[in-house]
C-alpha cells in the first residue's frame, strides 16, 4: 500500500499539535513557527479581567467571554493553519459557540479577541494580527503594556485591519457593533 507523501506543513502541525508544554505554559503555531509563551504575570491578568467585565456588563450584544481558548485561522503561504490562543475571546451569547467546541475551534462567529503584550510584543503587534484579519474576526483589541497604548484593529480584508484606532491608557475606545460601548481604559493606569 503507497504512503503518502507528508508535506513539510504536515510534518510542522502533526509536532505542534503532539506537544505537550509545561503547565502554565501555552503553544501556538503562528506563520509556520510554533511559540512558546510562559504563563501571564498579575498585571497581565488584571487588564484582561478589566476588559472582559466591561464587555460583559456593557456590550449592547450579550457576549460569553473564553480565556485562552484555541482558535484554528487560514495561514499566509503554504504554512499549516495557524492555531492561535488569544487571551480573550468574545462571542455572541445567542451563538454558544464554546459548547462542544473542539480545543482548538473554527473563528467564524467570534466577535472579539483581546491580546495583550507580554515577553513577546511583535506576535501580538503583527503576525496574531495578520493571523486574526484572515480569521477574519471582525474586531481585535490590542493592550500594548510597552507604549500604554490600546489599539482597536476593525474591517479586515485579506491579511490585515483596514482600520485602526489607538488611544493612550486613560482615555476612552469607542467599541463599534455588536459591542456598541465605549471601554474605560482608566484603570489601565
Amino acid at each position: 500500500m503507497p504512503h503518502e507523501m507528508l508535506t513539510q506543513a504536515d510534518v510542522l502541525l502533526e509536532g505542534f499539535l503532539a506537544l505537550d508544554t509545561p503547565e502554565g505554559f501555552r503553544a501556538e503555531l503562528i506563520e509556520g513557527e510554533i511559540v512558546v509563551t510562559p504563563p501571564p504575570d498579575g498585571d497581565h491578568e488584571d487588564y484582561i479581567n478589566l476588559i472582559m467585565k466591561q464587555v460583559i456588563r456593557l456590550a449592547r450584544t450579550d457576549m460569553d467571554f473564553s480565556g485562552n481558548k484555541g482558535l484554528k485561522l487560514a495561514s499566509g503561504g503554504r504554512c499549516p493553519k495557524n492555531h492561535v490562543i488569544p487571551d480573550g475571546t468574545f462571542a455572541p451569547t445567542e451563538l454558544r459557540l464554546y459548547r462542544g467546541a473542539d480545543p482548538w475551534m473554527p473563528c467564524e462567529g467570534v466577535a472579539l479577541v483581546v491580546e495583550v503584550t507580554s515577553t513577546k510584543p511583535r506576535a501580538d503587534r503583527t503576525d496574531k494580527r495578520h493571523c486574526y484579519a484572515r480569521g477574519p474576526i471582525p474586531l481585535y483589541l490590542l493592550v500594548d503594556r510597552e507604549q500604554s497604548s490600546v489599539t482597536l484593529f476593525s474591517d479586515p480584508e485579506g491579511d490585515d485591519y483596514r482600520q485602526h484606532c489607538t488611544i493612550p491608557f486613560g482615555k476612552r475606545l469607542t467599541l463599534p457593533a455588536p459591542l456598541a460601548f465605549d471601554l474605560e481604559t482608566g484603570e489601565l493606569i
